[in-house]
Protein backbone atom coordinates (compact mmCIF):
# COMPACT_ATOMS: atom_id res chain seq x y z
CA UNK A 1 0.00 0.00 0.00
CA UNK A 2 1.29 3.15 -1.22
CA UNK A 3 1.94 6.49 0.91
CA UNK A 4 -2.09 8.46 1.70
CA UNK A 5 -3.02 11.66 1.80
CA UNK A 6 -6.19 11.47 4.10
CA UNK A 7 -8.74 14.15 5.02
CA UNK A 8 -8.04 15.81 8.34
CA UNK A 9 -10.24 17.42 10.80
CA UNK A 10 -9.33 20.79 9.88
CA UNK A 11 -10.92 20.29 6.29
CA UNK A 12 -6.96 19.87 5.18
CA UNK A 13 -5.32 16.46 4.41
CA UNK A 14 -2.46 14.60 6.55
CA UNK A 15 0.44 12.65 4.93
CA UNK A 16 -0.07 9.23 5.97
CA UNK A 17 2.68 6.95 5.47
CA UNK A 18 2.83 3.29 3.75
CA UNK A 19 4.13 1.64 6.95
CA UNK A 20 2.11 3.67 8.96
CA UNK A 21 -1.06 2.18 7.06
CA UNK A 22 1.00 -1.64 7.55
CA UNK A 23 1.52 -1.12 11.20
CA UNK A 24 -2.30 -0.88 11.48
CA UNK A 25 -3.40 -3.54 9.30
CA UNK A 26 -0.96 -5.47 11.15
CA UNK A 27 -2.62 -5.14 14.52
CA UNK A 28 -5.99 -6.16 13.23
CA UNK A 29 -7.98 -9.34 12.63
CA UNK A 30 -10.34 -7.27 10.29
CA UNK A 31 -8.66 -6.05 6.88
CA UNK A 32 -8.13 -2.42 5.71
CA UNK A 33 -9.33 -1.31 2.49
CA UNK A 34 -8.35 1.65 0.20
CA UNK A 35 -9.72 2.50 -3.44
CA UNK A 36 -7.88 0.01 -5.74
CA UNK A 37 -9.19 -2.60 -3.38
CA UNK A 38 -12.28 -5.10 -5.03
CA UNK A 39 -14.30 -4.56 -2.01
CA UNK A 40 -14.42 -0.82 -1.31
CA UNK A 41 -17.25 -0.09 -3.43
CA UNK A 42 -19.44 -2.15 -1.56
CA UNK A 43 -17.46 -1.08 1.51
CA UNK A 44 -18.49 2.12 0.70
CA UNK A 45 -22.21 1.54 -0.91
CA UNK A 46 -24.67 2.81 1.53
CA UNK A 47 -28.59 2.40 1.87
CA UNK A 48 -29.41 6.16 0.30
CA UNK A 49 -28.46 6.13 -3.05
CA UNK A 50 -28.09 9.94 -2.94
CA UNK A 51 -24.84 9.50 -0.79
CA UNK A 52 -21.79 8.76 -2.93
CA UNK A 53 -18.56 9.43 -0.89
CA UNK A 54 -15.09 8.08 -1.28
CA UNK A 55 -13.13 7.28 2.46
CA UNK A 56 -9.58 7.19 1.51
CA UNK A 57 -9.06 4.00 3.89
CA UNK A 58 -11.62 2.20 5.27
CA UNK A 59 -11.01 -0.15 8.51
CA UNK A 60 -13.20 -3.43 8.51
CA UNK A 61 -13.61 -4.29 11.98
CA UNK A 62 -13.77 -8.54 13.63
CA UNK A 63 -14.18 -7.33 17.20
CA UNK A 64 -13.55 -4.51 19.63
CA UNK A 65 -9.67 -4.50 19.46
CA UNK A 66 -10.29 -3.57 16.18
CA UNK A 67 -12.04 -0.69 17.32
CA UNK A 68 -10.23 1.15 19.58
CA UNK A 69 -6.99 0.56 16.56
CA UNK A 70 -8.56 2.63 14.63
CA UNK A 71 -10.13 4.77 16.72
CA UNK A 72 -6.32 5.82 18.25
CA UNK A 73 -4.67 5.53 14.65
CA UNK A 74 -8.02 8.60 13.77
CA UNK A 75 -7.34 10.66 16.87
CA UNK A 76 -2.97 10.26 16.78
CA UNK A 77 -3.10 11.65 13.14
CA UNK A 78 -6.70 14.30 13.70
CA UNK A 79 -8.57 12.25 10.80
CA UNK A 80 -12.04 12.97 9.54
CA UNK A 81 -13.99 9.60 10.98
CA UNK A 82 -17.25 8.04 9.64
CA UNK A 83 -18.69 5.14 11.46
CA UNK A 84 -20.66 2.85 9.24
CA UNK A 85 -23.08 0.32 11.30
CA UNK A 86 -25.80 -0.68 8.90
CA UNK A 87 -25.40 2.56 6.70
CA UNK A 88 -29.28 3.27 6.29
CA UNK A 89 -29.07 6.77 7.97
CA UNK A 90 -30.97 9.11 5.92
CA UNK A 91 -27.59 12.15 6.12
CA UNK A 92 -25.20 9.43 5.19
CA UNK A 93 -22.96 9.86 8.07
CA UNK A 94 -21.74 6.29 7.80
CA UNK A 95 -19.37 7.29 4.78
CA UNK A 96 -16.81 10.46 4.72
CA UNK A 97 -15.09 11.94 1.75
CA UNK A 98 -11.08 11.11 1.93
CA UNK A 99 -10.74 10.47 5.72
CA UNK A 100 -11.18 7.14 7.48
CA UNK A 101 -14.51 5.26 7.47
CA UNK A 102 -14.56 2.66 10.32
CA UNK A 103 -16.80 -0.48 9.02
CA UNK A 104 -18.57 -2.41 11.65
CA UNK A 105 -20.58 -4.90 9.37
CA UNK A 106 -18.79 -7.58 9.80
CA UNK A 107 -19.24 -7.53 13.83
CA UNK A 108 -22.88 -9.66 13.29
CA UNK A 109 -23.14 -11.31 16.57
CA UNK A 110 -26.70 -11.89 18.69
CA UNK A 111 -26.50 -13.71 21.55
CA UNK A 112 -29.53 -14.82 23.45
CA UNK A 113 -29.86 -15.84 26.89
CA UNK A 114 -33.88 -17.00 26.96
CA UNK A 115 -33.14 -17.50 31.09
CA UNK A 116 -32.82 -13.85 31.85
CA UNK A 117 -34.58 -12.52 28.76
CA UNK A 118 -31.20 -10.56 27.40
CA UNK A 119 -29.75 -10.36 24.32
CA UNK A 120 -25.84 -9.35 23.99
CA UNK A 121 -25.89 -7.61 20.31
CA UNK A 122 -22.72 -6.58 17.98
CA UNK A 123 -23.41 -3.16 16.21
CA UNK A 124 -22.86 -4.32 12.62
CA UNK A 125 -26.64 -6.46 13.21
CA UNK A 126 -29.22 -5.36 11.90
CA UNK A 127 -32.90 -5.48 12.72
CA UNK A 128 -33.45 -8.75 10.90
CA UNK A 129 -30.31 -10.36 12.66
CA UNK A 130 -31.89 -9.30 16.00
CA UNK A 131 -35.74 -10.91 15.50
CA UNK A 132 -34.47 -13.91 13.69
CA UNK A 133 -31.98 -14.47 16.61
CA UNK A 134 -34.48 -13.62 19.53
CA UNK A 135 -37.72 -15.14 17.77
CA UNK A 136 -36.26 -18.35 18.27
CA UNK A 137 -36.88 -17.95 21.72
CA UNK A 138 -40.27 -16.21 21.75
CA UNK A 139 -38.90 -12.87 22.64
CA UNK A 140 -38.55 -9.58 21.20
CA UNK A 141 -36.62 -6.50 21.35
CA UNK A 142 -38.70 -3.14 20.65
CA UNK A 143 -36.79 -1.41 17.17
CA UNK A 144 -37.64 -0.05 13.82
CA UNK A 145 -40.05 -1.28 11.06
CA UNK A 146 -37.45 -2.08 8.04
CA UNK A 147 -35.58 -4.98 9.19
CA UNK A 148 -32.68 -4.04 6.59
CA UNK A 149 -31.80 -1.21 9.67
CA UNK A 150 -28.73 -1.84 11.27
CA UNK A 151 -29.34 -1.95 15.20
CA UNK A 152 -26.56 0.47 16.46
CA UNK A 153 -27.34 3.90 14.84
CA UNK A 154 -31.18 2.71 15.73
CA UNK A 155 -30.80 2.64 18.85
CA UNK A 156 -27.92 5.43 19.71
CA UNK A 157 -31.00 7.64 18.37
CA UNK A 158 -33.58 6.31 20.25
CA UNK A 159 -35.26 3.28 18.02
CA UNK A 160 -39.57 3.10 17.97
CA UNK A 161 -41.46 0.53 15.99
CA UNK A 162 -44.58 -1.32 16.38
CA UNK A 163 -44.20 -2.47 20.13
CA UNK A 164 -42.75 0.44 21.43
CA UNK A 165 -46.20 1.57 23.22
CA UNK A 166 -45.74 -1.46 25.11
CA UNK A 167 -42.29 -2.06 25.84
CA UNK A 168 -40.43 0.84 25.00
CA UNK A 169 -38.22 2.47 23.05
CA UNK A 170 -35.45 1.01 22.05
CA UNK A 171 -33.00 2.93 24.41
CA UNK A 172 -35.56 2.15 27.69
CA UNK A 173 -34.59 -1.65 26.99
CA UNK A 174 -30.48 -0.66 26.83
CA UNK A 175 -29.11 -2.43 29.81
CA UNK A 176 -25.26 -1.85 29.26
CA UNK A 177 -22.84 -0.71 26.59
CA UNK A 178 -19.25 -1.21 25.36
CA UNK A 179 -18.43 1.75 24.11
CA UNK A 180 -14.80 2.64 22.43
CA UNK A 181 -14.28 6.44 23.37
CA UNK A 182 -12.23 8.80 21.37
CA UNK A 183 -9.02 8.16 23.55
CA UNK A 184 -9.11 4.57 22.41
CA UNK A 185 -10.06 3.22 25.87
CA UNK A 186 -13.17 0.72 25.71
CA UNK A 187 -15.24 1.41 29.04
CA UNK A 188 -18.61 0.18 29.59
CA UNK A 189 -21.72 2.30 29.86
CA UNK A 190 -24.49 1.05 32.12
CA UNK A 191 -26.80 2.30 34.93
CA UNK A 192 -23.69 1.97 37.50
CA UNK A 193 -20.46 2.95 35.19
CA UNK A 194 -19.79 5.80 33.50
CA UNK A 195 -23.43 6.75 34.00
CA UNK A 196 -23.31 10.20 32.10
CA UNK A 197 -22.05 8.28 28.78
CA UNK A 198 -25.11 6.03 29.39
CA UNK A 199 -27.52 8.39 29.33
CA UNK A 200 -25.98 10.48 26.41
CA UNK A 201 -25.76 7.11 24.74
CA UNK A 202 -29.51 6.33 25.03
CA UNK A 203 -30.70 9.17 22.12
CA UNK A 204 -27.41 11.19 21.61
CA UNK A 205 -26.17 9.30 18.38
CA UNK A 206 -22.65 8.41 17.81
CA UNK A 207 -21.67 11.33 19.43
CA UNK A 208 -19.57 10.16 22.41
CA UNK A 209 -17.63 7.01 21.09
CA UNK A 210 -18.50 3.96 18.96
CA UNK A 211 -20.44 1.19 20.77
CA UNK A 212 -19.05 -2.11 20.05
CA UNK A 213 -21.38 -4.61 22.19
CA UNK A 214 -25.08 -4.02 23.29
CA UNK A 215 -26.76 -5.36 26.22
CA UNK A 216 -30.76 -5.51 25.98
CA UNK A 217 -33.44 -6.67 27.88
CA UNK A 218 -36.16 -8.57 25.98
CA UNK A 219 -39.63 -9.07 26.36
CA UNK A 220 -42.60 -12.27 25.62
CA UNK A 221 -44.09 -11.32 22.02
CA UNK A 222 -45.22 -14.01 19.10
CA UNK A 223 -44.15 -15.92 17.19
CA UNK A 224 -47.55 -14.43 16.09
CA UNK A 225 -48.97 -10.95 16.44
CA UNK A 226 -52.18 -10.14 15.20
CA UNK A 227 -51.10 -7.19 11.99
CA UNK A 228 -51.58 -6.13 8.75
CA UNK A 229 -52.95 -3.08 6.79
CA UNK A 230 -56.09 -1.33 5.89
CA UNK A 231 -56.43 0.09 2.63
CA UNK A 232 -58.30 3.18 2.18
CA UNK A 233 -58.96 5.13 -0.97
CA UNK A 234 -57.84 8.80 -0.63
CA UNK A 235 -60.97 10.55 -1.09
CA UNK A 236 -61.92 9.47 2.81
CA UNK A 237 -58.75 10.31 4.12
CA UNK A 238 -60.18 13.49 6.08
CA UNK A 239 -62.95 11.25 7.57
CA UNK A 240 -60.60 8.27 8.20
CA UNK A 241 -58.00 10.62 9.65
CA UNK A 242 -60.10 12.25 12.08
CA UNK A 243 -61.84 9.05 13.40
CA UNK A 244 -58.10 7.48 13.78
CA UNK A 245 -56.81 10.31 16.19
CA UNK A 246 -60.63 9.37 17.86
CA UNK A 247 -59.45 5.65 17.48
CA UNK A 248 -55.97 5.90 19.23
CA UNK A 249 -57.29 8.25 22.56
CA UNK A 250 -57.90 4.76 24.49
CA UNK A 251 -56.08 2.76 22.67
CA UNK A 252 -54.30 -0.22 24.83
CA UNK A 253 -50.37 -0.37 24.80
CA UNK A 254 -50.57 -3.50 22.87
CA UNK A 255 -51.97 -1.78 19.54
CA UNK A 256 -49.92 0.33 17.55
CA UNK A 257 -51.32 2.10 14.39
CA UNK A 258 -49.72 3.96 11.79
CA UNK A 259 -50.72 5.44 8.95
CA UNK A 260 -49.16 5.64 5.21
CA UNK A 261 -50.53 7.94 2.42
CA UNK A 262 -49.01 7.42 -0.97
CA UNK A 263 -49.69 5.71 -4.22
CA UNK A 264 -50.90 2.37 -4.17
CA UNK A 265 -48.44 -0.44 -4.75
CA UNK A 266 -49.00 -3.26 -6.94
CA UNK A 267 -49.42 -5.40 -3.82
CA UNK A 268 -51.04 -8.59 -4.81
CA UNK A 269 -54.47 -8.17 -1.90
CA UNK A 270 -55.40 -4.86 -3.92
CA UNK A 271 -57.90 -4.58 -7.02
CA UNK A 272 -55.37 -3.41 -10.06
CA UNK A 273 -57.30 -0.52 -10.56
CA UNK A 274 -56.15 1.27 -7.58
CA UNK A 275 -52.35 0.42 -8.26
CA UNK A 276 -50.84 3.78 -8.60
CA UNK A 277 -53.60 5.81 -6.82
CA UNK A 278 -53.18 7.71 -4.07
CA UNK A 279 -53.80 5.31 -0.61
CA UNK A 280 -54.22 5.89 3.08
CA UNK A 281 -53.20 3.07 5.03
CA UNK A 282 -53.61 2.57 8.80
CA UNK A 283 -50.93 -0.38 9.81
CA UNK A 284 -51.79 -1.98 12.73
CA UNK A 285 -50.01 -4.49 14.83
CA UNK A 286 -51.71 -5.75 17.89
CA UNK A 287 -48.76 -7.65 20.50
CA UNK A 288 -51.03 -8.87 22.87
CA UNK A 289 -53.16 -12.10 22.85
CA UNK A 290 -54.93 -12.46 19.70
CA UNK A 291 -58.43 -12.74 20.83
CA UNK A 292 -58.01 -9.15 22.83
CA UNK A 293 -56.12 -8.30 19.71
CA UNK A 294 -59.69 -8.56 17.54
CA UNK A 295 -61.36 -6.48 20.14
CA UNK A 296 -59.39 -4.03 20.56
CA UNK A 297 -58.40 -3.40 16.42
CA UNK A 298 -62.37 -3.41 15.87
CA UNK A 299 -63.08 0.33 16.22
CA UNK A 300 -60.15 1.36 13.71
CA UNK A 301 -61.14 -1.49 11.20
CA UNK A 302 -64.69 -0.09 11.60
CA UNK A 303 -63.54 3.19 9.85
CA UNK A 304 -64.99 3.73 6.28
CA UNK A 305 -65.24 1.37 3.61
CA UNK A 306 -61.46 0.57 3.05
CA UNK A 307 -60.48 -1.28 -0.57
CA UNK A 308 -58.78 -3.89 1.42
CA UNK A 309 -58.16 -5.26 4.95
CA UNK A 310 -55.54 -7.82 5.70
CA UNK A 311 -55.21 -7.54 9.49
CA UNK A 312 -54.64 -11.45 10.74
CA UNK A 313 -52.10 -13.20 12.79
CA UNK A 314 -48.96 -12.86 11.18
CA UNK A 315 -45.71 -13.98 12.26
CA UNK A 316 -43.73 -11.57 13.80
CA UNK A 317 -40.77 -11.86 11.94
CA UNK A 318 -42.42 -11.73 9.00
CA UNK A 319 -44.33 -8.24 9.93
CA UNK A 320 -41.09 -6.90 10.93
CA UNK A 321 -39.97 -6.91 7.20
CA UNK A 322 -43.58 -6.23 5.64
CA UNK A 323 -42.21 -2.93 4.27
CA UNK A 324 -38.14 -4.06 3.47
CA UNK A 325 -39.66 -4.17 -0.12
CA UNK A 326 -40.55 -0.41 0.17
CA UNK A 327 -37.24 0.59 1.59
CA UNK A 328 -34.80 -1.46 -0.63
CA UNK A 329 -31.45 -0.06 -0.80
CA UNK A 330 -30.76 1.87 -4.14
CA UNK A 331 -33.07 4.66 -4.24
CA UNK A 332 -32.38 8.32 -3.89
CA UNK A 333 -33.90 8.94 -0.73
CA UNK A 334 -34.48 12.55 1.47
CA UNK A 335 -36.53 12.98 4.52
CA UNK A 336 -38.31 15.89 6.77
CA UNK A 337 -39.33 15.01 9.94
CA UNK A 338 -41.58 16.47 13.11
CA UNK A 339 -43.04 15.58 16.45
CA UNK A 340 -46.50 16.68 16.69
CA UNK A 341 -48.28 16.63 20.12
CA UNK A 342 -51.48 16.01 18.29
CA UNK A 343 -52.81 15.49 14.57
CA UNK A 344 -54.88 19.02 14.51
CA UNK A 345 -56.94 20.00 11.19
CA UNK A 346 -54.68 22.41 9.80
CA UNK A 347 -51.71 19.90 10.16
CA UNK A 348 -53.45 16.99 8.15
CA UNK A 349 -54.77 19.33 5.68
CA UNK A 350 -51.47 20.44 4.62
CA UNK A 351 -50.86 16.43 4.81
CA UNK A 352 -53.34 15.92 2.37
CA UNK A 353 -52.85 18.67 0.34
CA UNK A 354 -49.01 17.39 -0.39
CA UNK A 355 -50.19 13.55 -1.57
CA UNK A 356 -52.35 15.79 -3.92
CA UNK A 357 -48.68 17.04 -5.21
CA UNK A 358 -46.48 13.89 -4.86
CA UNK A 359 -43.65 14.58 -6.93
CA UNK A 360 -43.19 10.59 -7.62
CA UNK A 361 -44.90 7.38 -7.54
CA UNK A 362 -42.50 6.56 -4.30
CA UNK A 363 -42.98 9.16 -2.13
CA UNK A 364 -45.11 9.08 0.70
CA UNK A 365 -45.70 10.59 4.50
CA UNK A 366 -46.02 8.08 7.08
CA UNK A 367 -46.91 9.09 10.86
CA UNK A 368 -46.02 7.09 13.87
CA UNK A 369 -47.56 7.20 16.76
CA UNK A 370 -45.59 7.17 20.17
CA UNK A 371 -46.48 6.99 23.53
CA UNK A 372 -47.69 4.14 25.99
CA UNK A 373 -44.39 2.83 28.12
CA UNK A 374 -42.43 5.28 25.65
CA UNK A 375 -44.34 8.03 27.16
CA UNK A 376 -44.02 6.78 30.78
CA UNK A 377 -40.10 7.66 30.80
CA UNK A 378 -39.13 10.73 32.37
CA UNK A 379 -37.40 13.30 29.90
CA UNK A 380 -34.56 13.84 31.97
CA UNK A 381 -34.07 10.41 32.32
CA UNK A 382 -32.80 9.86 28.71
CA UNK A 383 -30.99 12.10 26.25
CA UNK A 384 -34.06 11.06 24.33
CA UNK A 385 -36.19 14.62 24.19
CA UNK A 386 -40.00 13.51 23.71
CA UNK A 387 -41.53 11.61 25.97
CA UNK A 388 -45.02 12.73 26.05
CA UNK A 389 -47.64 10.72 23.77
CA UNK A 390 -46.45 11.96 20.20
CA UNK A 391 -46.82 11.53 16.66
CA UNK A 392 -43.88 11.26 14.18
CA UNK A 393 -44.27 12.60 10.64
CA UNK A 394 -41.39 11.63 8.36
CA UNK A 395 -42.31 13.30 4.87
CA UNK A 396 -40.51 10.52 2.72
CA UNK A 397 -39.30 11.53 -0.61
CA UNK A 398 -37.81 8.49 -2.61
CA UNK A 399 -36.80 8.42 -6.52
CA UNK A 400 -34.42 6.95 -9.08
CA UNK A 401 -33.96 9.66 -11.71
CA UNK A 402 -31.75 12.03 -11.07
CA UNK A 403 -32.98 14.65 -12.82
CA UNK A 404 -36.06 14.65 -9.96
CA UNK A 405 -33.69 15.19 -7.47
CA UNK A 406 -35.11 19.27 -6.91
CA UNK A 407 -38.85 18.31 -7.32
CA UNK A 408 -38.90 16.14 -4.60
CA UNK A 409 -36.29 17.43 -2.18
CA UNK A 410 -38.43 21.22 -2.42
CA UNK A 411 -41.46 18.62 -1.61
CA UNK A 412 -40.28 17.85 1.18
CA UNK A 413 -38.92 20.68 2.57
CA UNK A 414 -42.48 22.69 1.38
CA UNK A 415 -44.34 20.74 3.83
CA UNK A 416 -42.14 20.42 6.56
CA UNK A 417 -42.01 24.54 6.70
CA UNK A 418 -46.08 24.15 6.22
CA UNK A 419 -46.95 22.45 9.11
CA UNK A 420 -43.96 23.62 11.42
CA UNK A 421 -45.77 26.31 13.53
CA UNK A 422 -47.71 23.34 14.22
CA UNK A 423 -44.96 21.29 15.34
CA UNK A 424 -43.33 20.01 18.92
CA UNK A 425 -40.06 21.57 18.09
CA UNK A 426 -38.16 18.12 19.06
CA UNK A 427 -37.49 15.99 16.03
CA UNK A 428 -36.53 12.53 15.89
CA UNK A 429 -32.75 12.37 15.20
CA UNK A 430 -32.63 9.17 12.56
CA UNK A 431 -35.04 11.16 10.45
CA UNK A 432 -32.40 14.33 9.92
CA UNK A 433 -30.99 14.64 6.55
CA UNK A 434 -27.39 16.23 6.59
CA UNK A 435 -28.28 19.93 5.94
CA UNK A 436 -30.66 19.89 9.53
CA UNK A 437 -27.55 20.41 11.39
CA UNK A 438 -29.58 23.99 12.86
CA UNK A 439 -32.17 21.87 14.43
CA UNK A 440 -29.87 19.68 16.68
CA UNK A 441 -30.09 21.70 19.71
CA UNK A 442 -34.21 22.23 19.11
CA UNK A 443 -34.57 18.38 18.78
CA UNK A 444 -32.73 17.81 22.20
CA UNK A 445 -35.05 20.85 23.94
CA UNK A 446 -33.75 21.01 27.69
CA UNK A 447 -31.67 17.57 27.20
CA UNK A 448 -29.15 19.27 24.61
CA UNK A 449 -27.20 21.34 27.73
CA UNK A 450 -26.17 17.92 29.34
CA UNK A 451 -25.37 16.85 25.97
CA UNK A 452 -23.02 18.84 25.50
CA UNK A 453 -21.13 18.12 28.88
CA UNK A 454 -20.92 14.71 28.33
CA UNK A 455 -19.53 15.42 24.53
CA UNK A 456 -17.18 17.56 26.70
CA UNK A 457 -16.25 15.21 28.71
CA UNK A 458 -16.04 11.91 26.03
CA UNK A 459 -15.32 13.70 22.85
CA UNK A 460 -13.43 16.89 23.47
CA UNK A 461 -11.76 17.23 20.11
CA UNK A 462 -15.23 16.15 18.39
CA UNK A 463 -13.57 13.21 16.80
CA UNK A 464 -17.04 11.99 16.05
CA UNK A 465 -18.89 14.39 14.40
CA UNK A 466 -19.98 12.63 11.49
CA UNK A 467 -23.36 12.16 13.33
CA UNK A 468 -26.46 14.93 14.17
CA UNK A 469 -23.35 16.53 16.19
CA UNK A 470 -23.20 18.07 19.26
CA UNK A 471 -20.28 20.17 20.16
CA UNK A 472 -17.99 20.30 22.70
CA UNK A 473 -18.55 23.76 24.74
CA UNK A 474 -15.46 24.78 23.14
CA UNK A 475 -16.58 24.54 19.96
CA UNK A 476 -20.40 25.79 19.90
CA UNK A 477 -20.89 28.63 17.33
CA UNK A 478 -17.93 27.22 15.17
CA UNK A 479 -18.83 26.63 11.53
Amino acid sequence: MDDMSLTNLQAGVTKISAAAIEVLAGRLRGRVLNATDAAYDEARTIWNAMIDRRPGLIVQCAGAADVAHAVRFAAENHLLVAVRGGGHNIAGNAVCDGGLMIDLTPMKSVRVDATTKRAWVEPGATLADVDKETQAFRLALPTGINSTTGIAGLTLGGGFGWITRKFGLTIDNLLSADVVTASGELVRASPTEHRDLFWGLRGGGGNFGIVTAFEFELHDVGPEVLSGLVVHPFADAQNVLQQYRRALENAPDELTCWVVMRQAPPLPFLPAEWHGKEVLVLAVCYCGDLEAGEKATAGLRAIGRPIADVVAPHPFVGWQQAFDLLLAPGARNYWKSHDFMELSDQTTGFLLNAIRQLPGPECEIFIGHVGGAAGRIAVEETAFPQRGSHFVMNVHARWRDTAMDQACIDWARHLFEATKPYAAGTAYVNFMPEDDVDRVEAAYGGNYRRLVEVKRRYDPQNLFRMNQNVRPIEERGAA
